[in-house]
């Protein structure tokens, strides 16, 4: 790409500089490179991460916008689809404004120090279809990482974590998977994912668990690679799990549980209970063991936090 070296030039680098390209397949795209509290960022970038993607997942992927700024990328690819669009599309954003994550939290991170990207997928086969899928997205995610020589852990339904200095778990990762159409009919879906990078001090006082970011423990991970390589195993995963579901991913999630075998305890709305994990079956659903009696967890508003 000719742009490139230009953006290497020691003038630009103290500069932010906009540039508005036409990728081949008509995506309009913002770059810029900027000086952020003394530290060089470069912002994402769709040609960097296309020309980075396998030829086979490259024709799965319809779109692949890089925005600066959105209220939520979720609800930018859900207006897609509302368009006629949305399949097989993809949206990075660099800061979100109205983010949010599972039971309605919100999502919030500084610009440029966190990874946010939403994809969307229509199913033919309808909801029930997709038993299973978020924590297949979790084992897509947990994979890319392995790359770069980070061991993430597992929590069910929704979570990415990683150890910390002094080996507690904390937070890297949530998705969020939102649904419309009918049990029986096709059905659009959109999967947010948000990831911390970089966490400053004064955010991390502001959360209220334990969290993680991914440059503390490996700081020289290029952001768009690692977005590439998001991009590739999520399209890889999603054009065959239709057809496969959940079980040729139940393994590998239940190898990075991060609970399984420990006590837990098991939030569902104002009730609580106390539990030991168990493993996730072929739809997803957590099996724990209550008071010596057996008891299935199927997602929803249920959640589950280590009990110590």
């Amino acid at each position: 790409n000719p742009l490139e070296p230009a953006l290497e030039h020691p003038v630009l680098q103290r500069l932010q500089v906009h540039y508005r390209i036409a990728l081949g397949r008509g995506d309009a795209v913002a770059i810029d490179l900027t000086h952020r509290r003394g530290r060089r960022q470069r912002r994402l970038c769709a040609t960097g991460q296309r020309r980075q993607l396998r030829q086979a997942v490259d024709d799965l992927l319809a779109r692949l916008f890089v925005e600066d700024q959105l209220p939520s990328s979720n609800e930018y690819l859900r207006e897609r689809f509302s368009q006629g669009a949305g399949h097989g599309e993809v949206c990075f954003v660099e800061l979100q404004t109205a983010g949010r994550g599972r039971r309605g939290r919100v999502w919030s991170t500084p610009w440029g120090q966190s990874l946010m990207v939403s994809m969307g997928w229509r199913f033919e086969s309808g909801v029930n279809a997709l038993e299973g899928l978020s924590l297949a997205v979790g084992v897509v995610v947990s994979q890319v990482l392995e790359q770069y020589g980070v061991a993430p852990k597992l929590k069910w339904p929704n979570d990415v974590l990683l150890a910390e200095q002094g080996g507690e778990l904390g937070k890297l990762a949530g998705i969020l998977i939102e649904v419309t159409g009918d049990a029986a009919g096709p059905c659009e879906v959109v999967i947010g994912i948000g990831m911390n990078l970089m966490l400053p001090d004064s955010l991390r006082a502001t959360i209220d668990q334990p969290v993680a970011a991914l440059f503390d423990a490996q700081p020289g991970i290029s952001r768009n690679q690692l977005a590439a390589d998001m991009v590739s195993g999520l399209l890889s995963m999603l054009a065959g799990f239709e057809a496969g579901g959940f079980a040729p991913w139940l393994d590998a999630w239940n190898q990075r549980h991060a609970y399984s075998g420990l006590p837990i305890r098991v939030i569902q709305g104002e009730r609580t209970s106390d539990a030991v994990a168990g493993d996730v079956d072929e739809s997803g659903n957590l099996w724990v063991t209550e008071n010596g009696h057996a008891r299935r967890l199927s997602g929803g508003e249920i959640s589950v936090r280590r009990r110590l």
